[in-house]
């Protein structure tokens, strides 16, 4: 009787070689999508951070209360100061100090959307950390006569320096306190550009924000007009 037809071996050491090939060709495809995805992740928890406190700012800015120029420093009306300056209830100097609407209103707490913001470097809270954690301090209870609390939110970590100027419309000006009666600056700037360098590498060009502000402080003087009226 004639044998059942098969495969001879030459033919399944081919098929066999062709296999090992296709696996390989597979393998190789599937580690490459998996070191593109870990490096994805890793690119996107990094940047996460930085749109996260670029997110804060913008708003803080955004929604700035401008001074009274009745009362510069009035609680409520807020004063807006760039620098290196003391602020009340921190203990190292800040680089801004703002009331902004930026509050969010809840029915659990009695205050409203006005709130002292305040941003500023300190020493990382992880020991051996390079560069400093940029913090974002609020105060939400502005009319409390005594201490108020404060907030504090660590918004950035590795920062190496952060710079605020302040636009005037003709210059940008390291500087700006609305509260001080010498200063020249009795509303706020047209606009606050946001410079934030981080550690590691120092040529790397910063992250630069630049925030137009709309609000503007109007006095209560009523404008007056002379005439005259020839011979």
């Amino acid at each position: 009787m004639r044998g059942a037809p098969g495969f001879t071996l030459l033919e399944m050491l081919l098929a066999i070689g062709i296999s090992a090939l296709v696996l390989v060709v597979i393998n190789s495809v599937l580690f490459a999508a998996l070191n593109l995805r870990q490096a994805t992740a890793e690119t996107v928890d990094a940047a996460s951070p930085v749109d996260f406190a670029v997110n804060f700012l913008k708003r803080d800015l955004q929604n700035c209360v401008a001074p009274t120029n009745a009362s510069p420093t009035a609680v409520l009306s807020g004063g807006f100061r760039v620098g290196d300056i003391v602020s009340t209830g921190s203990s190292e100097p800040v680089s801004i100090e703002m009331c902004t609407a930026s509050g969010a209103l809840s029915d659990n707490l009695p205050w409203g959307d006005v709130q002292r913001v305040t941003y500023e470097l300190k020493a990382p809270a992880t020991m051996g950390a390079d560069g400093r954690d940029l913090y974002r301090t609020v105060t939400r209870n502005l009319l409390s006569t005594t201490t108020p609390d404060v907030d504090d939110q660590l918004v950035l970590s590795g920062v190496q320096s952060i710079k605020f100027s302040c636009y005037d419309g003709a210059l940008w000006n390291a500087t700006w306190d609305t509260t001080s009666q010498a200063s020249v600056n009795t509303n706020l700037p047209v606009a606050v550009r946001v410079d934030i360098q981080m550690v590691g590498n120092a040529a790397a060009q910063p992250i630069e924000i630049v925030v137009p502000i709309e609000t503007i402080a109007r006095t209560n003087a009523v404008l007056t007009a002379t005439t005259t009226t020839g011979a």
